[in-house]
Formats: structure tokens, C-alpha cells, sequence
């Protein structure tokens, strides 16, 4: 399942070709998100990841370690994004589920989490494990809604490719992505 086409959606796994339009997407999405008392540790948040791990993607979700980076266009434009990170031999964490806003609403985060499911099984993986802000309470309910279970409540203090710091309250989710016997 490398390349998904639906219509004139495509969904593939990032290029060296995609990179300005990651870090963008990557940039407003975060910039949206940040509650006005954390401007700036949201920006060296972004700063942080945009460094670490947005510009070289290519280098840090290699597909050889089992990782990966895929986009999803739409008529040719970024519609949204998503990564799969390696956790361990059975398990691997969704990263990165943007949706540009442009094209919310329209049930894109589904398709692409759907997605991302059927390529960590296709990668062997047999979990799928998450953190998503508190903030976050579309995604939240989408991972809900998708049968992922609430593992743990995280306060992150320390700043992170991954995490804001700041007191941010991270919840974790986990889904079994085999299929019921």
C-alpha cells in the first residue's frame, strides 16, 4: 500500500520535493494550536522540531529503521500529513496528523488515520500508540471514536521534538492493530 488514490486525493510517502510544504503546514498548524500564554514556547517548540526532525525528515522518519513520513494531496495541493515512528520490534507511534486547514471537515483525519493503521500492520507492526495535547479535542475525540483506549495523563514540562513542555497535559491513547479472532 505505498500510494493511496481516491478521486484527486493522493496519499504517498513524503519527498525530498515535499519539505516547504511540511514545514509549512507543520508551522501554521502549531502556531494555531498555541494557547496565547505559550506563544513563545510554542515557537521554540516549532524552532526545536523544525530543526530536529520537520527538515530532515527524509533522515529522521528513514523508512529503514521502520518509520515513515507520508502527505496527502489534494488536486495536487498539501492537504495533510502523517508519521510513523518506530517504538519498538510490535509497536509503533502515530506522529505528525496534520490537517491543513483548509481541508477539515471534510473527513480527511479519518481517511489518513485509517491509512496510517493499514501501513504500520502492512509494516508488521502490531500496536499503535499516540499522545495528543489536551487541546487537541478533535483528535481526541477521532482516536476515541476509532477504538483507541486512554492509556495515561502526562503533565510535559521538558521541551521536546515531540513535546511543547509548559505544563502541556498530553494524553496517550494505544490501539491493537491486529485483526479480532
Amino acid at each position: 500500500m505505498s500510494e493511496h488514490r481516491d478521486n484527486a486525493l493522493v496519499i504517498r510517502r513524503a519527498e525530498e520535493a515535499d519539505g516547504a510544504a511540511i514545514a509549512e503546514l507543520f508551522i501554521v498548524v502549531n502556531r494555531e494550536l498555541a494557547p496565547p500564554h505559550l506563544t513563545d514556547e510554542f515557537e521554540s517548540y516549532i524552532e526545536l522540531s523544525l530543526k530536529q526532525e520537520i527538515r530532515p525528515f527524509l533522515d529522521y522518519y528513514d523508512a529503514a529503521v521502520g518509520n515513515g513520513l507520508w502527505v496527502v494531496l489534494a488536486s495536487g495541493e498539501l492537504a495533510g500529513m502523517y508519521g510513523l515512528e518506530r517504538v519498538s520490534i510490535d509497536d509503533v507511534e502515530l506522529r505528525r496528523m496534520y490537517v491543513a486547514p483548509s481541508h477539515r471537515r471534510k473527513g480527511l483525519a479519518r481517511t489518513m488515520l485509517h491509512h496510517a493503521e493499514a501501513q504500520a500492520a502492512d509494516m508488521g507492526y502490531r500496536r499503535m500508540v499516540l499522545s495528543t495535547a489536551e487541546v487537541q479535542e478533535a483528535a481526541i475525540a477521532l482516536y476515541e471514536a476509532e477504538g483507541f483506549g486512554f492509556v495515561r495523563r502526562e503533565e510535559a514540562q521538558e521541551r521536546t521534538n515531540k513535546t511543547v513542555g509548559g505544563g502541556i497535559v498530553r494524553l496517550h491513547f494505544e490501539k491493537d492493530l491486529r485483526a479480532p479472532e
